[in-house]
Formats: C-alpha cells, sequence, structure tokens
C-alpha cells in the first residue's frame, strides 16, 4: 500500500515514463492519468471539448491550458483515482502546476510526491532512435533494450513493426531540447517545494523497488 499515492511523473521522451506507471499500476492499483488519453477519449466520444480539442489539434495547434486542465479536473473526480493516481504529461509548465494544486485542493486532495526519471540524454537518445512500434496492438519494442523475439514482429499480436519518423536522431534531439527548456522549471518549481525525487535508475524492477521504498 502506498503512503504517497498522488503521484507525478516526470521525464523526458524516452525515460520510461508509461512502462514505470504500468508497473506502479499492477503492483498497487493506482489509476494512470495521461492527457494524452484523455483528449482521445474526449475527442471519441463527440463530447463539446472534445469536438473543440480536435478541431484544434487537427490543425496543428496547442489546446489551451484551461481545457486540458478542466479535462484533468474531471478525470480526478472518478472513482479508480480513489486509490492513488499517476500523472504522466501533465502538468508541462508552472501555470498548469498551480492549476492543478487548486483543482485538487477544491477536492480536498493534493500532490504526495513528483518522480522525476532522471535519465542521461545519451540512454534516451539510444531507447528512441531504437524505439519500434507495433502496427496492429501499439505495442513499443526496443531494438538494443527490449527487442522483440523474431525481428520485425511483435510478440503480442504478430503484426509488423516499424520506426515512426519521429524516432529519427535529428527529431529525437530536438524533442530532448524542447523537454529540457520546457521541463526544467517544472523540476526546480517541485523541488523547492520538497516534493521531487530524482530517479536515476534505469532497470525497471530497480526503479520499481526504489519507488516503493519511498512511496511506501
Amino acid at each position: 500500500m502506498l503512503n504517497k499515492k498522488n503521484l507525478i511523473f516526470l521525464g523526458g521522451p524516452g525515460a520510461g515514463k508509461g512502462t514505470v506507471s504500468n508497473a506502479m499500476i499492477a503492483k498497487y492499483g493506482v489509476a494512470h492519468i495521461s492527457t494524452g488519453d484523455i483528449l482521445r477519449a474526449e475527442v471519441a466520444k463527440g463530447t463539446p471539448a472534445g469536438k473543440e480539442a480536435g478541431a484544434i489539434m487537427k490543425s496543428g495547434g496547442l489546446v489551451p491550458d484551461a481545457m486540458v486542465c478542466g479535462m484533468v479536473g474531471e478525470r480526478l473526480k472518478e472513482p479508480d483515482c480513489e486509490k492513488g493516481f499517476i500523472l504522466d504529461g501533465f502538468p508541462r509548465t508552472i501555470a498548469q502546476a498551480e492549476t492543478l494544486a487548486t483543482i485538487l485542493d477544491g477536492m480536498g486532495k493534493k500532490i504526495d510526491a513528483v518522480i522525476y526519471l532522471n535519465v542521461s540524454d545519451e540512454i534516451i537518445l539510444q531507447r528512441l532512435t531504437a524505439r519500434m512500434n507495433c502496427r496492429g496492438c501499439d505495442a513499443i519494442y526496443n531494438k538494443i533494450f527490449m527487442p522483440p523475439k523474431v525481428e520485425g514482429i511483435c510478440d503480442k499480436c504478430g503484426s509488423e513493426l516499424f520506426q515512426r519518423a519521429d524516432d529519427s536522431l535529428e527529431t529525437a534531439k530536438s524533442r530532448l531540447a524542447v523537454f529540457h527548456k520546457q521541463t526544467q522549471p517544472l523540476i526546480d518549481y517541485y523541488e523547492k517545494l520538497g516534493l521531487l525525487y530524482s530517479c536515476k535508475s534505469t532497470e525497471l524492477d530497480e526503479i520499481v523497488a526504489e519507488l516503493a521504498k519511498v512511496l511506501e
């Protein structure tokens, strides 16, 4: 059981936020909250906010903070969040972090810890440029760290694996630069609040064991 159960995961692209989140969900039963998942769900349901967000994303724009924060706030009210939650990919800015704190305060809740998966740029670039996606079930593999049993074929569904265009070295470096520029102020913000825990392990079992010591 987690004593610190309301969590934010920070980390660069390819740092392993999704993988670690899945392991924590399986172990503790907490909810996984991804703004990407929320937006896609709202668009699929055809809600007024979903229609507006879908039009913005289709035009290449950024969904406004107020809309994203509102959707996250509604998601946090759902019953599966009572056991705790992991916010993955949100907040991205100090303004979003402050809005989140206000939303949670209104619910009588707070963020208990912010986990920063502090993976080196070198490892992140290796992971991103060696990443492969399944065309069938969207499973993710890595040629170096987590290869499929049969080259080019998904272990889970047998579909073809492919590399996304945005996993090129040039694009990976650009994504990493954007992450550092946008997220460093947020890391500093949560560190000053005494909520930040920097995890430098890169093996999943080590990370989960390390987080258990910090959060249980």
